[in-house]
């Protein structure tokens, strides 16, 4: 049976990945595309959406897309300028509100009886964010819901499956969002919701057979969730073909090196584990710019990876844990790069290798599922994300390994910490703070302060925590932890980390900061 699918079609909205997520957590596949991209030869296809844009409809460098091969076959929802471009083109008028309407707002009155609507209860809280307003429809649509400054907050073209939502359903603070989504996906074009890990798990372990053959496969592991997915997958497609490479560079989390290696055993799989801790420390003795830590570091695990590749002559394929949203977001709507992501850079030449990427389709939370899928162990897939260059852009200032040791083993208390101190919810559900959290670390700072310890005088280094919570990593809030928990966490750094006498707490959000310092 041919897989369903809804196409995103991308203007440039910051919230079309959450679109696509939304969609996923329907248990239905879709796929973004920019806007100017339809597949029209793809029968697959049962419902498009138009999403957002920085854009106004008047402005000349406005996106535009042909839709008149896709309204009266396809169901069609807009969302935001998706609606005020629909509007516009069909001959209503988009304007520029008053004010611009940013914020909550309510749904005053809707048509209980339009399936878009279907449940919604009274008042429903929306979320808007929009400079232009649709002050008059197209001849042959009506209005479908109202707020109180929004006249048009929806509208659907008579006799057909097209829509517009001047709010955005996506968005978390549109509290029945994921309702109107599910009307529009399930309800009008009709998914059978059959995207899940299981049937993800089963066919793409019967497409890597038929791609990969008795051919043998090089994956780079990092002991992060996406990669090590993506081996276990491998593994069950095609066994011992695949050779896995795990490179220390030296600023790893303390035993971290270690505890993988183990880990990566125990799941069954071929790895080389290699330790370069000392040719990145000579490389990287004396520098103090982030953006020249991360090439140095970028460009010896290159080259450390493609020696230990070399080895293996036999090798045709080149596996990366490269998920979705690497991909959409290298590359604008477009076409052109607009940021270079280290598993979307392409192969070195010189490698002859073809690349497999079996988690290209998948984001962060359903790369997460599939491993449980695979039965692979809580603490593996839940961690949390790590940056490529590791401590290295968590030391402010130049890097040696004496401050590698401070930093690991801060860290080492901060992250145990996080996983021994449970909560309970109002539901009596117990969970640690560690699951609570996106991502937290140890930051250490390039200054000494002064401090008392047994009556001496102490001049030492200071570090800072640092705990977000987020969804997706592009926006972030700061964690409140408790202050026992901190005060706990702040006294045993302080009392087993030779060369730290001082502890601070990151209260700094994405944005204007962002999670990492460097």
């Amino acid at each position: 049976m041919q897989q369903q699918k809804i196409i995103i079609l991308d203007f440039g909205s910051q919230t079309t990945q959450l679109i696509g997520r939304r969609v996923r957590e329907l248990d239905t596949f879709c796929e973004i595309l920019p806007y100017n991209k339809f597949p029209h030869d793809d029968d697959s296809v049962i419902g498009v959406i138009l999403s957002g844009s920085p854009y106004s409809v008047y402005d000349p460098e406005a996106f535009k897309v042909d839709l008149s091969r896709i309204r009266g076959r396809l169901p069609i929802l807009g969302i935001c300028y998706g609606a005020q471009y629909m509007a516009h083109t069909y001959g209503g008028r988009v304007e520029r509100a008053e004010s611009r309407e940013y914020g909550r707002a309510h749904l005053c009155t809707f048509d209980r009886e339009n399936p878009l609507f279907e449940g919604f209860a009274d008042n429903s809280q929306v979320w808007m964010s929009h400079g232009d307003t649709i002050t008059a429809l197209p001849e042959g649509f009506r209005t479908i819901a109202s707020t109180e400054k929004v006249i048009n907050a929806a509208y659907q073209a008579e006799g057909e499956k097209l829509w517009g939502v001047q709010f955005h359903p996506e968005v978390f603070h549109s509290l029945q969002g994921s309702l109107l989504l599910r009307n529009f996906v399930v309800g009008i074009c009709g998914s059978r919701q059959d995207w899940s890990p299981a049937s993800f798990v089963e066919t793409t372990v019967n497409e890597l057979k038929a791609q990969l053959g008795n051919d043998r496969v090089i994956l780079g592991l990092s002991g992060g969730v996406d990669s090590s997915v993506a081996a276990v997958l491998l593994n069950r497609a095609i066994g011992d073909r695949l050779t896995c490479i795990f490179v220390d560079h030296g600023m790893l989390r303390k035993n971290e090196f270690r505890d993988v290696m183990r880990d990566y055993e125990c799941l069954g799989l071929n790895v080389i584990g290699v330790d370069a801790s000392e040719k990145f420390f000579s490389e990287l003795a004396g520098v103090t710019d982030p953006e020249r830590k991360r090439k140095i570091i970028g460009k010896g695990f290159v080259d450390v990876f493609n020696a230990e590749a070399r080895k293996i002559t036999d090798a045709k394929w080149l596996a990366q844990g490269t998920i979705y949203p690497d991909r959409i977001e290298s590359l604008n709507i477009t076409g052109k790069v607009i940021k270079s992501h280290h598993n979307v850079g392409g192969l070195p030449e010189e490698m002859h290798l073809q690349l497999c990427e079996p988690l290209k389709w998948l984001f962060k939370d359903e790369v997460r599922r599939v491993g449980r899928q695979l039965g692979m162990p809580e603490h593996l897939i839940t961690r949390h994300p790590f940056p490529g260059p590791g401590l290295a852009v968590r030391i402010l200032g130049d890097i040696t390994p004496e401050k590698v040791r401070v930093l690991q083993d801060a860290d080492d208390i901060f992250i145990r910490g996080l996983r021994e101190w449970k909560t309970v919810d109002a539901e009596g559900r117990e969970q640690s703070l560690y699951d609570q959290v996106w991502q937290a670390g140890v930051v250490l700072l390039p200054v000494k302060s002064v401090g008392v310890m047994g009556d001496e005088r102490t001049y030492e280094r200071a570090v800072a925590l640092r705990a977000v919570t987020s969804t997706d990593a592009m926006t972030a809030d700061w964690a409140h932890l408790p202050y026992e928990f901190m005060a706990k966490v702040s006294t045993d750094i302080i009392n087993h980390v030779r060369g730290v006498n001082r502890v601070c707490y990151d209260i700094s959000s994405k944005p204007p900061s962002t999670i990492e310092w460097e």
